[in-house]
């Protein structure tokens, strides 16, 4: 085949950024998709490569045959179905006896991605060689390889971004590669033994194996879908609380979103201080909700306050579709959805608000760093009237290492409004106790009170950290928002 190398290195060159790509879906609901995980696994990767391309070189200066390039792809094939049926088992025990998440996330991708990475990375050095055999122009030759190699890299990005994830399983797409790349290595093998039947039925069995893995059934009790954002896992499981039965949404390895299966009642207890709300401006009309995911505070606030209208800001248009479809989320003239990053959103609001609230996590514990600086923080304040508030919350001890972010965005906060408050959770008295801790700022000079007519509202005033936190790391901005590596501090 005139073409057949290059065509070899553009298919390779592609699996590699396709294997990459898919792998934060792998690890994202073990690890989330924090800039660890993704540093991680980049740099194992790219280290993987370059000792593919040594060890290409390598073998290649031994006695370039076909059927040894053969061998190698298969290898890769073999690698990456490995990987595809191990990493469940491996990933849920990893957390067991590592529990540093850059540490996890180092050796799951050695484990998960380094030897087809390895392998693939082998192809393109030896390819090189084998064309050597034909024409003189060492530097032509490699550079066009290399090239051919780079642009199948960037077909595989584009294409896995814009329609293999967002179409296709992670799963289905790691056995269509390990089929392609088989089917690669089997054509490469008969073809230097001219067994062209051996060829055709191979081919059909693989094909026939890929189909399968395609129309499998799946297991009802948990839908698993890739969206072009997220991976999202939905089941029924029991609220450990009140020992109800509850639907949830795991985004990546965040518990995003839930409800009891009877009725609308909110199932996070942090949610629940969201009414505080109604405390400190009574008579709020408009807010404005960043991160809807399963829709539950929605849904229940256009109950609670019959009144009042909410706008909701979320990034993922199938979280929406999959809140409607599975969350009983309904269509409501005081509830408007707006598809959109929370940060661009802001930056060209134009709309004024009475309160927003802030319920968006990039993973278990991390909010996205652009929505923490003291430039988003600014551009709430621009969108609350007078008397408005913003409620958000944090994953963190009340002191200790693992408060560090809580002392970044309470600082932050007190840069910008006239008054913040924290109200702990869970456990006042343990203050290294992980836990949600919810903050509340006010765009008013008026001390307002700490009791309440209303009982519920009242137990929840009771929970108010008196003298705030002690803060010894300055605030975030849009240039210094190190707020991954203060969370890492705090798993």
């Amino acid at each position: 085949m005139r073409y057949g190398i290059e065509i070899i290195v553009f298919i390779c060159g592609a699996v590699v950024m396709i294997f990459e790509l898919v792998g934060s879906r792998i690890l994202g609901p073990y690890m989330g998709t924090t800039i660890f995980v993704w540093t991680s696994l980049i740099g194992i990767i790219l280290g993987s490569l370059s000792i593919g391309y040594w060890l290409g070189g390598y073998f290649a200066d031994k006695k370039p045959k076909i059927e040894t390039l053969s061998t190698i792809i298969f290898l890769s094939a073999v690698s990456i179905i490995i990987s595809t049926i191990i990493h469940k088992y491996f990933l849920s025990h990893l957390s067991s006896f590592i529990f540093d998440v850059r540490l996890q996330a180092v050796i799951a991708s050695i484990v998960l991605f380094a030897p087809a990475s390895v392998f693939l990375g082998m192809v393109s050095p030896y390819a090189i060689k084998l064309r050597l055999k034909h024409v003189n122009s060492t530097g032509k030759i490699a550079g066009n390889l290399y090239a051919i190699s780079t642009i199948g890299s960037i077909c595989g990005t584009f294409l896995t971004g814009f329609f293999l994830i967002p179409f296709f399983g992670h799963q289905n797409i790691l056995y269509f590669l390990s089929a392609l790349l088989l089917s690669i290595s089997i054509i490469l093998f008969f073809l230097v033994h001219s067994n062209v039947k051996g060829i055709f039925a191979i081919l059909f069995l693989l094909f026939v194996i890929a189909f399968k893995v395609l129309i499998v059934e799946q297991n009802d009790s948990v839908i698993d879908v890739d969206t072009k954002y997220n991976r999202v896992l939905i089941y029924d499981a029991n609220d450990y609380l009140s020992g109800k039965e509850a639907k949830y949404m795991r985004i990546n390895n965040e518990y995003s979103g839930a409800m009891f299966l009877d009725s609308d009642e909110l199932v996070f207890r942090y949610l629940k201080y969201y009414d505080l709300a109604e405390h400190f401006n009574p008579d709020f009309q408009r807010s404005l909700l960043i991160g809807g995911a399963a829709y539950s505070y929605p849904k229940y606030y256009l109950k609670k306050f019959p009144d009042a209208s909410i706008d909701v800001v979320e990034i993922d248009p199938e979280l929406t579709k999959l809140a409607r479809e599975h969350f009983r989320l309904s269509d409501d003239p005081r509830l408007k959805i707006i598809h959109e990053d929370g940060r661009t959103f802001l930056n060209n609001c134009k709309e004024k608000y009475d309160v927003v609230f802030v319920d968006a996590f990039k993973s278990q514990y991390t909010l996205p760093y652009q929505l923490t600086t003291r430039e988003a923080v600014e551009k709430f304040y621009n969108i609350l009237n007078n008397d408005g508030i913003a409620i958000l919350n944090i994953i963190s001890s009340i002191d200790g290492k693992k408060s560090l972010f809580l002392q970044a965005e309470y600082l932050t906060y007190q840069s910008v409004f006239q008054q913040v408050y924290l109200f702990v959770i869970q456990n006042m008295d343990d203050k290294e106790q992980l836990q949600s801790v919810v903050l509340v700022a006010l765009k008013s000079d008026k001390i307002p009170g700490f009791n309440s007519s209303d009982s519920i509202l009242d137990e929840y005033l009771k929970h108010l950290l008196k003298n705030g936190i002690e803060t010894t790391v300055p605030i975030l901005t849009d240039e210094f928002a190190p707020v991954e590596y203060y969370m890492s501090k705090a798993i």
